[in-house]
């Protein structure tokens, strides 16, 4: 019975991989490579959603998914997350999340929290995951996936006409900084909808005012860096494009640089968008994340919290070494 039930959960929740084509989402198509790219990330991202969906177990799907190819296997590990909240969500039991994020996806603990976000955007408050059993640190990264997801699906008013969607920032109590952290996921969407052409991301950042950039780059740089999708020129482009937020590049894609390492999923594509946004290999552009980041609990200050401290000290440390592409 549980067999038929995990595959009917699969065939009736998981979207159809047509529905994650630049065509479909009317994203810009740069060309054959970009699209590629694109394409197989939203694939590898449905596999590990409906692998989830169907098993409901934390250690069978990471059966099933740690033999993908390591340049797509964190996007999957993403979708299993996002399913297994889910199922939490659908049976009102369980901890197959907790258990998750302790276990098997351990290793891909940011692209984890990311897919809970995910969850959230797909359903109703009174059955969202409880972000305070959450890492206080990484859990702003829940909102981070729920920015992504309205800006995926959604993207004519959270891309194209700048609408500011505080229902999560609102449900989890997290306040102002969860917006923040939402545009940060607006950002690595921004990625996706430009189809990976920096001269398109660029200019979709600039529509947006001033205030909210800065995160934006932010995401920018960590999907160049961990998605991947374009060459040296190209990254070389979007640094220039970015001027005095260049730091913020660097600052996302030091932390995409460390998502990948935490994972062992280093791939080529990483090591050249870090060389050209953090002037370093992608090695030590994660330990600078690893090494910076904050200790310790306790109260915060909810406009400034230790999650942005860190973002802080990176995108300053990064803009102070020589010949890096992190110099504002």
């Amino acid at each position: 019975m549980a067999s038929v039930i995990g595959a009917l959960r699969r065939r009736i929740i998981t979207p159809k991989t047509t529905e994650t084509t630049l065509e479909t989402r009317g994203f810009h198509d740069k060309g054959p490579a970009g699209r590629d790219v694109l394409e197989t990330v939203g694939k590898s991202f449905l596999t590990g959603l409906g692998d989830a969906l169907e098993t409901g177990s934390p250690e069978h799907v990471d059966d099933r998914l740690r033999a993908l190819p390591t340049r797509y296997r964190g996007f999957a590990y993403e979708g299993a997350a996002m399913g297994l909240a889910l199922v939490d969500a659908m049976s009102l039991r369980g901890d197959r999340t907790g258990r998750f994020l302790s276990g098997a996806g351990a290793p891909h603990v940011y692209m984890a929290y990311v897919g809970i976000g995910w969850a959230m955007a797909r359903l109703p408050r009174p059955l969202w995951p409880d972000t305070g059993r959450l890492d206080p640190l990484l859990r702003w990264l829940v909102h981070d996936g729920y920015g992504f997801h309205q800006a995926y699906f959604r993207t004519r008013d959270h891309v194209h006409r700048q609408v500011v969607d505080d229902r999560a920032a609102r449900g989890t109590g997290d306040g102002a900084y969860a917006l923040r952290a939402a545009d940060q996921g607006i950002g690595r969407a921004v990625w996706f909808v430009a189809g990976t052409d920096p001269e398109r991301a660029a200019d979709l950042v600039e529509a947006f005012p001033e205030s909210r950039r800065a995160d934006l780059y932010s995401g920018v740089g960590l999907a160049a860096t961990y998605a991947g999708g374009a060459d040296e020129a190209e990254l070389c482009r979007l640094r220039e494009r970015a001027g005095a937020h260049a730091r913020h590049l660097a600052q996302g894609s030091s932390f995409g640089a460390e998502a990948r390492i935490r994972a062992g999923l280093l791939v080529p594509h990483t090591e050249t968008a870090t060389a050209v946004l953090c002037g370093t290999d992608a090695e030590k552009a994660a330990r600078t994340s690893r090494d910076l980041r904050p200790e310790g609990a306790g109260p915060e200050d909810p406009a400034r919290p230790r999650y942005e401290e860190w973002r802080v000290r990176v995108a300053d440390e990064l803009a102070l070494r020589d010949g890096g592409g992190a110099r504002p």
